[in-house]
């Protein structure tokens, strides 16, 4: 297959997926729909290595992965992260309640070892489940390695569609109270308290540069230089997490968000820099690629003989996960829709949490102030919450699982 076909492929697929999402309005997260194809391309006539002949190798994911995270971050002020303190507690508990139920109710079904291997994938990405998988083949299961893979690729399919509903439901309640004037979001609390806003912050403002750079002509604020801002501050991140690596292990895109938080609220970022330099559509076509990519494990025999133990697994701890979010939403007088959404995130997390909280919100309304103050009510917690689940927590539980065999 040449490049260029393989590429072609690829794009169409995640169009497709868009144009279903668009058309149901996101009632079908256009992530379950390319996944499908992906798994029906895999199983006829895909190379397994279509991704990688599309142009896009593992090394050229992980510059997208670290340039998109960084311009997440930037949608973030630093007041917003510190009052997301109740996303993390919620994360936690979700992962608490998936924890919970699988080592009781799913350990009756099955048994020890099914359920060591099962979890960290369950409530994590390919790193939590390749860990499982060579724990699972050091100890002489081989069935179980196959699981944890198959956990991995499938559990999206029970997370997409549950959080578009779950968001969907969220952000008509929240329209209503904005539609009526009894929501006002903090951008607004800020603004109407006299704070000065960055002009580079205003979505609007397409050429404005930050404040550490407002005396420079905006005609020097091109592409490239919004990119290479953009790479300094994840370059930022890289380093800060190699020296810290012999004190303490942050991930790296952990701080990739973290600075590009700092980064816009210092003024050395603009907001949402990777879509004013027209490169955020092929970085999230790069992403999505990588992450079917994993799909190409997936062979019909394979999800055959786990069909059972995975969607039971699946179902039960995706059920303990409600009931503790829900839990711990009322206790923090928080939405129970959006506790269980964050919760969610455990299941794909980034960049799917990003793609789809988008998708509903341009689902729900085509008024632009409208769109930003969801963004800013769904946002933050979704990506957070996608951080908090998949790049921490399940890299813990993994690392702790290995040795309860």
């Amino acid at each position: 297959m040449s490049q260029m076909l393989a590429f072609s492929i690829v794009a169409f697929i995640l169009f497709v997926g868009e144009a279903v999402s668009t058309a149901t309005k996101a009632w079908v997260p256009s992530v379950f729909v390319s996944a499908v194809l992906f798994l029906i391309g895999y199983w006829t006539f895909f190379p397994s290595n279509i991704v990688e002949l599309a142009g896009m190798p593992v090394t050229v994911a992980h510059l997208c992965m670290y340039l998109l995270i960084a311009n997440m971050g930037t949608m973030i002020s630093i007041k917003e992260l510190k009052s997301q303190w109740r996303t993390i507690v919620i994360a936690v508990v979700g992962i608490i309640g998936i924890v919970a139920s699988l080592l009781t109710l799913g350990v009756f079904l099955f048994d020890w070892q099914t359920m060591i291997t099962a979890i960290p994938p369950l409530v994590g990405g390919i790193v939590s489940a390749l860990i499982m998988k060579d724990a699972a083949l050091a100890n002489g299961y081989e069935t179980l390695a196959v699981l944890a893979i198959a956990i991995y690729v499938m559990q999206g399919f029970a997370g997409y569609p549950l959080t578009s509903l779950m968001l969907k439901r969220e952000s008509r309640e929240v329209l209503e109270k904005i539609r009526a004037g009894t929501w006002k979001p903090a951008q607004l609390a800020q603004e109407s308290a006299g704070e000065v806003k960055d002009p580079a912050q205003d979505p609007n403002n397409l050429d404005a540069l930050p404040k550490l750079f407002n005396k420079i002509p905006d005609r020097f604020n091109g592409h490239y230089f919004k990119l290479f801002r953009l790479g300094v501050t994840a370059l930022g991140a890289y380093l800060t997490s190699k020296t810290l690596a012999p004190i303490v292990d942050i991930n790296v895109f952990v701080l990739c968000l973290v600075f590009g938080v700092i980064g816009a609220s210092v003024g050395w970022l603009e907001r949402e820099p990777l879509q004013k330099a027209n490169s955020f559509g092929l970085c999230v076509l790069v992403l999505m690629a990588f992450v079917f990519d994993g799909l190409k494990d997936a062979t019909p025999a394979m999800l055959i003989e786990l069909a059972w133990p995975l969607f039971a697994i699946i179902v039960i701890g995706v059920t303990g996960m409600y009931i503790t979010s829900w839990i711990c939403a009322k206790l923090l007088k928080i939405s129970p829709r959006l506790a269980f959404s964050v919760s969610l995130t455990a299941l794909y997390g980034f960049p799917a949490d990003y793609i789809i909280t988008k998708e509903v919100i341009d689902s729900v309304t085509d008024d632009p102030q409208e769109r930003e103050h969801l963004m800013s009510y769904l946002m933050p917690p979704m990506l957070i919450g996608g951080f908090i689940t998949v790049t921490i927590t399940s890299v813990v539980l993994a690392g702790i699982f290995t040795g309860l065999y």
